[in-house]
């Protein structure tokens, strides 16, 4: 059907609202309680690859970050994301986001783009765009198309383990909020090139990539959310949650064997502080910058140093101002030296 008049921005601003609650969990109360408990829902079990492929809930979307490298040592980062939103007869809309942190250059570069009108009901394998920009693959083996103004990504992924299902089943609770599906394959092998500049650069390296979706809208606050994967092939996801007061009211995580095993972590496997602050020029905000991370069993001891600080997406009028960007990870497991890469995305530090 045609959107009426004004509904596409009303649908954007809904898609925005949604995309404050990613990764959030079921130790956090974000709606006023109801009178009584609502009978508990059950919940089919994930099956892929039907379920890489869009649903017609709220709320979903299809997350990659990543890290390149070229033969004569150049390095970059990237994120490349597309959010699905549905509100019952609008049209269904897309909200795309790509960004690439180019580490000789020391500069950062991203943009959004929108698209509307349904991509859901393929079973077979995930097959998204937003305008030129492009998403596909099933069971692990994806392809991934996006440009910008100086870069332009090409790149083929391959799952080097499973998916970790987070909570253990993939199913995390948001309280009255909603609830929602989460899987993660968090060790995922990539080569193809990297367009810098009109140079077109061969790039290997490896990426991660989260798929949330669920009838579930969650609004305020904000999150400090870490992407590790370590040289002793572990990888770790930790989310802090914060209230609209900045206040962290939720922790939990998902640690990754290297044999590709996994199990949930709360607030008692783990801390993190920060060890520094950057103020945006551009948003005004102020965000942490450089973390301590202290896992307890396994022992892990690890620094995140942010590659560049100012990896900060603004809103540019059709999406949400964060900081999304690429870490280096040094420290030690059980007194050992170890090291690795990461992402680190903070969400509700504007105002």
């Amino acid at each position: 059907m045609n959107a009426r008049p004004g509904s596409l921005l009303l649908l954007v601003a809904l898609l925005l609202a949604s995309f404050g609650c990613a990764r959030s969990h079921a130790e956090v109360a974000l709606a006023p309680p109801m009178a009584s408990p609502p009978a508990v829902p059950t919940y089919a079990p994930i099956e892929l690859p039907r379920d890489q492929s869009p649903h017609d809930n709220l709320t979903e979307w299809w997350y990659y970050t990543g890290h390149l490298g070229a033969a004569d040592g150049r390095r970059y980062g990237f994120e490349l994301v597309f959010f699905q939103t549905v509100r019952g007869d609008y049209p269904v809309v897309y909200l795309g986001q790509f960004a690439i942190t180019d580490r000789g250059r020391q500069t950062f570069q991203h943009a959004s783009k929108l698209a509307q009108g349904s991509q859901i009901g393929r079973q077979d394998q995930l097959d998204l765009a937003v305008q030129d920009w492009r998403m596909r693959g099933a069971l692990g083996h994806d392809h991934l198309q996006a440009a910008l103004d100086d870069y332009a990504l090409d790149v083929e992924l391959t799952s080097q383990k499973p998916p970790a299902l987070h909570d253990e089943d993939g199913i995390v609770s948001f309280g009255p909020a909603g609830d929602s599906y989460y899987y993660s394959y968090t060790r995922m092998a990539l080569k193809g090139t990297l367009v810098d500049h009109g140079e077109v650069v061969p790039v290997e390296g490896q990426a991660w990539f989260d798929h949330q979706w669920g009838n579930f809208l969650v609004l305020g606050g904000g999150w400090d959310w870490y992407s590790l994967q370590l040289d002793d092939n572990a990888e770790l996801m930790l989310n802090q949650l914060r209230d609209d007061q900045n206040n962290i009211v939720g922790v939990w995580g998902t640690y990754v064997a290297p044999d590709g095993s996994y199990r949930p972590l709360t607030a008692h496997d783990f801390t993190i502080e920060p060890t520094g602050r950057w103020t945006s020029p551009h948003s005004g905000a102020t965000y942490p910058m450089g973390w301590h991370v202290i896992h307890h069993d396994p022992a892990y001891d690890l620094n995140l140093t942010p590659v560049l600080s100012d990896q900060e997406l603004l809103s540019l009028g059709n999406g949400p101002t964060y900081w999304e960007g690429a870490v280096e990870v040094s420290g030690s497991h059980s007194s050992a030296p170890i090291h690795g890469v990461g992402y680190v995305e903070m969400t509700g530090y504007t105002k």
